[in-house]
This record gives C-alpha cells, structure tokens and sequence, in this order.
C-alpha cells in the first residue's frame, strides 16, 4: 500500500507603497510504504526534492508578481483592460475616476490599514487636512474608502512634498 506525501510552502513579500504579495506551491505525490522502512534517507530525499522544487517554484511567482508590480506601476491601477484604471468611462472635474455619482471610485481594493495609517501619519507630520484634501480630491472623507491606487498615489504625492520642502 503506498503512503501519500505532501509538501507544500506558502510565502508573502512587502512590496512597495504597503501592498505585499503572495505565492504558494503545493505538491503531491505517492510513495511505496517500505520507503518508510527501508530507506529513510531516500525518503528524506524525495520529501526534499519536492520540497527545494516548491522553493524554486515560489521564488520564481513572487519575482514575477513583483516585477508586475514595479514595471509601469504609476499608482493607477488597471481595470477591466483600461490603462487609466477608469472602468466605465466617469471621471470627476479632477480627472479622477468616479461611480458616476460624483463618488470617488476605488477601483476594486480598498486602502490597506497600513496606507491609511502612513497617510495620517504623514498628514499629521505635514499639519495637512487630510479630509479635506481626500475630498478636493477624491470626494470622499475617509481614507479607509480610498481605492488601493488612491491610496498609494497620495501616500507618493504627500512624500514627495514633504521631501520638496526640505529642500
């Protein structure tokens, strides 16, 4: 009777402006029951090379999925196929993406709680109305109903007067 063996391994990277990604691998195989008995090393050999695939296998997914989200990424995120991240055609006077009600559309994902933390961060450090330039912006008063690529343009923007200022 042979023995079933499962080997998987699951990983997830930080990527830039707080977004992170993930890949998993999982692998399955069947082996004879006397490996077990006989020889543990050989066993300990296919567990490992199944084991050092999913490595490899995961390592590649991530490498992949970061350089996707590196090559192009100008904080808009594509939807439906449309470059400009617009889904349906509406756009506010500001240029921005809509629901076409005059609410800021957040293009499928949410801000995540680290970007709605870092842009209250930096708001604060800026002495910055945050509601109020989200809804200039946005039209909307809250960063948790930020789209991920709002979120991600703004935390860029607001460093980026920050450091300006410096100057």
């Amino acid at each position: 009777m042979p023995i079933e063996i499962h080997v998987g391994l699951s990983r997830k990277v930080g990527t830039a402006n707080f977004g992170s990604v993930g890949a998993s691998c999982n692998v399955s195989f069947e082996a004879g029951h006397d490996l077990l008995e006989s020889d543990l090393a050989g066993f300990h050999a296919k567990v490992r090379n199944a084991y050092v695939a999913c490595v490899q296998a995961v390592q590649d997914e991530l490498a992949r999925e970061q350089a996707g989200t590196t090559a192009g990424d100008n904080g808009h995120a594509a939807t439906n196929g449309h470059a400009n991240g617009h889904a349906n055609g509406n756009t506010a006077s500001n240029g921005h993406a809509t629901n076409g009600n005059g609410k800021a559309r957040s293009n499928g994902r949410r801000a995540t709680a680290s970007q709605v933390r870092a842009l209250h961060a930096i708001a604060n450090r800026q002495g910055l109305d945050l509601a109020q330039t989200m809804q200039e912006r946005f039209g909307i008063d809250y960063a948790e109903d930020l789209g991920i690529g709002q979120a991600s343009g703004l935390i860029d923007e607001l460093k980026g007067a920050a450091a300006g200022s410096q100057r």
